[in-house]
């Protein structure tokens, strides 16, 4: 294995299959810098978003203080997939997850434990949804609501709740609760960023404030954001890692890899899997089959089929912060050098998990993942006109489990 950094990330891989995709590298850069910053494009999160949110912080961090008035502690979060998933990767691996808590279910039980965990004399509730009207979110509101009013015995709970929701109430009915005064602060879920790479939109940057992150440590990942953002739209494979990852991803696929698995090391990652498996899957659609872990626990339930002859179609990546002990030295290093031995592997190591790094972490995750789906549809011939959304940023098959859902719900 060879290692490129790129501030604070360090990518190790086989570096001798990067001239082979050098060209197709080349084409992808160039595709999304040209579609960067168009409507419609879903690709909002590149430049446009971590500046906005720059411009804007003052605000985000002054509703955190109105929310928390002096007395609020604690913050559940109502949402689903990206809604959730983005804003509790960032939480929990900078490690202020004791006072965030997260909610997506819709069944009864589910919703009856969750409450139970939270103490509601010192808890504000958070709800999430970009159209306003996401079936397990709505659901989850209403019963928080009827949870305070008979909590607190008053009708009114308006200053319990903060929406995150698109600007307009003719596309939200959460704005439309908002514009009627059922919830009294409100941030927005921004236009052409899909959910899965809207992890510096508004409710991450709203909850990193009101679990006490400083501004000024914010402003800095922002501004690392923009920092990676430029360096992973280099064009040249050498130096970007993001390409790199990409090109092994596509060089293990066409040497009959189907399943990529993603395996963290630390607690920390947590909600980091499931993340980068709803950004992989719903991006990367059948292509790549991606599949998350968190070590050194899945060693014990994982590596005995891992490591078995017959695995002849996976290929893994290894992600951690740089250890300090001797003893995760050697399982980090016993444990790569295993699985290299039977598959194609790469490494991903983070120098800490401050949030400038970590910011770096997030911008390479996503461009890998566009860059993986765009070269490999380069190579099966499969081009996007410009005119036209990439088929990594939409997800129409989610639709169709969603239509049938709401026929059930008709019935």
């Amino acid at each position: 294995m060879t290692e490129t950094m790129i501030s604070n990330v360090t990518l190790k891989l086989d570096n001798t299959i990067l001239a082979k995709y050098s060209e197709n590298g080349k084409k992808a850069v160039a595709d999304i810098q040209g579609r960067a910053g168009k409507a419609g494009q879903f690709l909002n999160w590149i430049n446009v978003l971590p500046q906005n949110q720059l411009d804007n912080i003052d605000n985000l961090f002054d509703m955190a203080e109105k929310a928390k008035d002096n007395k609020y502690t604690d913050l559940a979060i109502l949402g689903i997939g990206g809604s959730r998933h983005t804003t509790e990767s960032l939480i929990r691996m900078i490690g202020k997850e004791a006072n965030i808590h997260f909610y997506s279910s819709v069944d009864s039980e589910s919703f009856r434990r969750f409450i139970n965990t939270l103490d509601l004399s010192k808890t504000q509730f958070l709800v999430v949804s970009k159209s306003g009207g996401t079936i397990e979110t709505t659901v989850a509101y209403e019963n928080a609501r009827k949870v305070m009013q008979e909590y607190l015995e008053i009708e009114d709970v308006s200053d319990r709740f903060i929406a995150m929701t698109d600007v307009s109430a003719e596309k939200s009915n959460l704005r439309k609760m908002v514009n009627a005064g059922d919830i009294k602060l409100s941030g927005f879920v921004h236009d052409d960023v899909g959910g899965r790479f809207s992890i510096f939109d508004d409710a991450t940057i709203f909850t990193l404030a009101f679990a006490g992150v400083d501004k000024a440590d914010v402003i800095a990942m922002l501004q690392a954001s923009l920092e990676a953002q430029k360096e992973f739209l280099n064009d040249d494979i050498n130096s970007n890692i993001a390409l790199q990852q990409a090109a092994f991803n596509v060089n293990s696929k066409l040497n009959g890899k189907q399943k990529h698995f993603v395996e963290y090391f630390g607690d920390a990652f947590m909600g980091t899997t499931l993340w980068e498996k709803q950004l992989k899957n719903e991006s990367l659609k059948a292509r790549i089959s991606t599949d998350t872990n968190v070590g050194p626990g899945y060693l014990h339930y994982n590596a005995e089929a891992d490591l078995d002859s017959a695995n002849t179609d996976s290929f893994f990546t290894f992600v951690y912060a740089t250890p300090q002990e001797k003893v995760t030295t050697a399982v980090l290093t016993g444990v790569v050098a295993a699985y290299s031995n039977m598959h194609p592997v790469s490494v991903l190591e983070l120098k800490d998990l401050s949030l400038t790094t970590l910011a770096k972490f997030i911008e390479f995750k996503h461009f890998e993942t566009l860059y993986t789906g765009n070269m490999l549809r380069q190579i099966e011939g499969d081009i996007t006109s410009m005119d036209t959304a990439l088929p990594e940023v939409l997800q129409p098959n989610v639709e169709i489990y969603k239509k049938e859902v709401r026929k059930a719900m008709a019935q």
